[in-house]
């Protein structure tokens, strides 16, 4: 099974969806609540999880604005009528997207449920009405317990850049705003999301089979992956764009197309620390030093250069707890640094290995860890998702990547995985009941991480 979750932050352009709000299903978030923490003592926060407008019934009086891959041309004969005419519902989540609420601090994401795959979700302050921003810079984001039991499938926890009221003032065609999870953006510029700076991003809409489509408009903002995970590998990336703020794209400059990749206003590379990628094959998987066949809890630490919380964002560190015991992130050989190893994430070690890999640094050139540090310190949204991946099938978290690049090329092997077996219809027909889970998040200043978090033997998925 090759599945993929990811935890990150980003920062939503949350005037990028225009659309009303329909009448058809009442939308209710899904409880969770985070620790905020200080001092030794951690104080719960009450907010709520919403799905992305993407997943969610798209309408015009109970007629379909969009269906399969294509958008209705007598409803949306252009993007500016699409966004006024159509709107989208509340969702039934464990029904139709299998997010299941496991408790107050703990949600659990299915991969197929009915006919939905996946699911994206976001993280709404105790008001239901905007997203919780995070300010991460001299913190940590700490004890994430997840049970990454599948392969091919990607979890991700992450945190993205995105206006915290999603542009209800800005854009008025934009009703639903952020309780309706609308502002997608991050670092790949994607061009999939339906509605984009106040107008559906209807107009050169192409897609097909497991493709849903892609429109002639991309969404950008600085993204930090804080976990792309799968039972075999992971990594933690961060991603920088040119501007600090959120920024819709057109043609080159969202980085797609032949010659375009480092054209575009974001770094869709990243400099990743992906552990089996640069040597250490032993660290991370089942039965390894990281077991995946269990429960861990991971923390990242965001460490700036004074120790306070506006200066420059310096380094990302990583540990894990696992059966009660802290686990450090294993070191890997890095050539063209001042140290022989590194176990953690600096602009050193970003620049080494780019230069090892011969990669262009489209991530130093936007700026680096500083720039990460100033999107971050305007804030960022949490998202929480359950993917597969029709275009690169995850070869990039856990096979051979780029495609035609040897498996001795340094820097090339990110996994055991064979070309092709992440097939989405192979994979989504093989393993439609796995699942993960999501606990027990908490930030904070930070401090030594201690044994007292998760372990144990993962539920089977």
């Amino acid at each position: 099974m090759k599945l993929f979750s990811l935890l990150l932050l980003l920062q939503f352009l949350c005037s990028s969806q225009a659309q009303q709000v329909g009448t058809e299903k009442p939308e209710k978030a899904v409880p969770f609540t985070v620790q905020q923490c200080d001092n030794g003592a951690c104080k719960p926060v009450q907010g709520g999880l919403t799905i992305d407008a993407n997943w969610r019934w798209t309408h015009k009086a109970g007629q379909d604005c969009y269906q399969g891959t294509k958008w209705d041309p007598t409803i949306c004969a252009n993007g500016d009528d699409c966004a006024k005419n159509c709107a989208i519902e509340g969702a039934d989540y464990e029904k139709d997207y299998g997010v299941v609420p496991t408790g107050t601090d703990s949600v659990t994401l299915k991969f197929v449920t009915n006919k939905n795959v996946g699911s994206r979700m976001y993280l709404l302050d105790a008001s239901g009405q905007k997203y919780q921003m995070f300010m991460l810079k001299n913190k940590q984001f700490h004890s994430m317990s997840m049970s990454p039991n599948f392969l091919a499938v990607s979890m991700e926890p992450y945190t993205l850049l995105l206006w915290t009221r999603c542009g209800t003032s800005a854009f008025p065609n934009n009703k639903a705003g952020a309780k309706y999870g609308t502002g997608y953006c991050d670092a790949q510029c994607p061009r999939d999301i339906k509605f984009i700076a106040g107008k559906a991003n209807s107009e050169g809409w192409q897609g097909e089979g497991t493709d849903a489509g892609k429109g002639k408009m991309g969404n950008c903002c600085p993204e930090m992956d804080i976990w792309e995970a799968n039972s075999i590998s992971q990594a933690f990336t961060p991603h920088t764009c040119k501007d600090i703020s959120a920024k819709p794209c057109t043609g080159a400059l969202c980085g797609d197309g032949e010659g375009n990749r480092y054209k575009g206003l974001c770094d869709k590379d990243g400099c990743d620390f992906a552990s089996y990628r640069w040597g250490a094959t032993e660290f991370y998987g089942k039965g390894k030093k990281v077991d995946t066949s269990k429960k861990m809890t991971v923390t990242t630490q965001f460490v700036t250069k004074d120790n306070t919380d506006r200066g420059e964002l310096s380094e990302i560190r990583r540990v894990y707890v696992q059966d009660g015991k802290v686990i450090q992130n294993e070191a890997v050989k890095i050539k063209g640094m001042a140290k022989p190893t590194a176990d953690s994430l600096t602009e050193e070690f970003c620049t080494a290995n780019k230069q090892m890999t011969g990669d262009e640094n489209h991530f130093g050139k936007n700026g680096g860890l500083k720039r990460l540090g100033d999107s971050m310190a305007k804030g960022m949204v949490l998202v929480m998702s359950i993917w597969d991946d029709g275009e690169a099938k995850m070869q990039w978290l856990d096979g051979t990547y780029p495609p035609g690049k040897s498996a001795d090329t340094f820097g090339a092997k990110r996994g055991t995985c064979e070309a092709n077996t992440g097939d989405p219809t192979t994979v989504r027909a093989a393993n439609p009941d796995a699942s993960v889970t999501f606990s027990n998040v908490k930030i904070g200043p930070i401090v030594k991480v201690a044994a007292d978090a998760a372990g144990g033997t993962a539920p089977k998925n």
